[in-house]
């Protein structure tokens, strides 16, 4: 179901009744003789047009809310976490048609972006961008390498989860520093293969993603780029997070 086209046309339609009254119909209720009783759908649609309109703008030009379904972005997204995303970050695009009509700004490596996953485009992805547009990019023996230099990696220790995130417990935890200065933390899986990619280059218009969770996660490894246009916006900020319970110590946790 795309909300986004049902917003779309919900704020069309209550805004349409609204001005009709307005323009017509009201003015042919107040010059009849008797009393007429304003009808229910122009009373809903006075009332629903400003919540509608005012929800469409914030959610298409603004920020959008996302939850996280999948533990593709351990540690540094876990299960049950609720986000925002900043909408306008790579510029102003229309609703549902997603053409781009104001430029802002361009994704920077390191980013966590929300993106229309590009074999289905209605189902919506959460990724880092680690390859822009040019880049050469390798995934051997899980070390990432950008552009022929090996991309810095320390250790922290052991990851130790709660909740949905306790299947990752023993993984290990590291930063990683991106070129351009971004620093991270990802985990790594010894018991599972790694996703190898021995060398490949980044499209104009194109990004290269990864998750954060790096032996579990399906992403431009496996299925390839993500076009410019399919970005939706930068994560953020975690305003909630539900896994089992309220976990107070996600709230308001920003991004990195």
């Amino acid at each position: 179901m795309n909300f986004e086209l049902i917003l779309v046309i919900l704020t069309a339609v209550t805004g349409v009744i609204v001005y009709m009254d307005r323009l017509v119909w009201r003015k042919k209720r107040e010059n009849t003789a008797t009393t007429v009783k304003e009808p229910l759908l122009i009373e809903y649609s006075r009332s629903l047009f400003p919540v509608f309109l005012v929800v469409l703008i914030l959610r298409s030009f603004i920020i959008e809310p996302f939850r996280i379904p999948s533990g593709s972005m351990y540690p540094t997204l876990e299960i049950g976490d609720f986000i925002v995303v900043n909408k306008f970050a790579y510029g102003v695009r229309l609703p549902v048609l997603q053409t781009k009509i104001l430029p802002i700004g361009e994704p920077e490596r390191g980013d966590v972006v929300v993106f229309r996953y590009p074999p289905e485009p209605h189902v919506d992805y959460i990724k880092r961008i680690v390859g822009l547009p040019g880049d050469e990019i390798s995934y051997i023996d899980k070390q990432l390498f950008i552009n022929g230099e090996l991309v810095e990696q320390s250790a922290i220790g052991r990851y130790v989860g709660v909740e949905s995130g306790s299947v990752m417990n023993g993984a290990r935890l590291l930063k990683e520093y991106l070129p351009g200065g971004k620093v991270h933390e990802i985990l790594i899986d010894d018991d599972r293969l790694g996703q190898a990619v021995l060398s490949i280059r980044v499209p104009q218009g194109h990004y290269f993603v990864v998750g954060d969770n790096r032996d579990h996660s399906a992403d431009s490894r496996s299925w390839g780029f993500v076009p410019e246009q399919n970005l939706k916006g930068k994560a953020f900020a975690i305003w909630m997070n539900w896994d089992g319970g309220v976990h107070f110590n996600r709230i308001g946790k920003g991004i990195e």
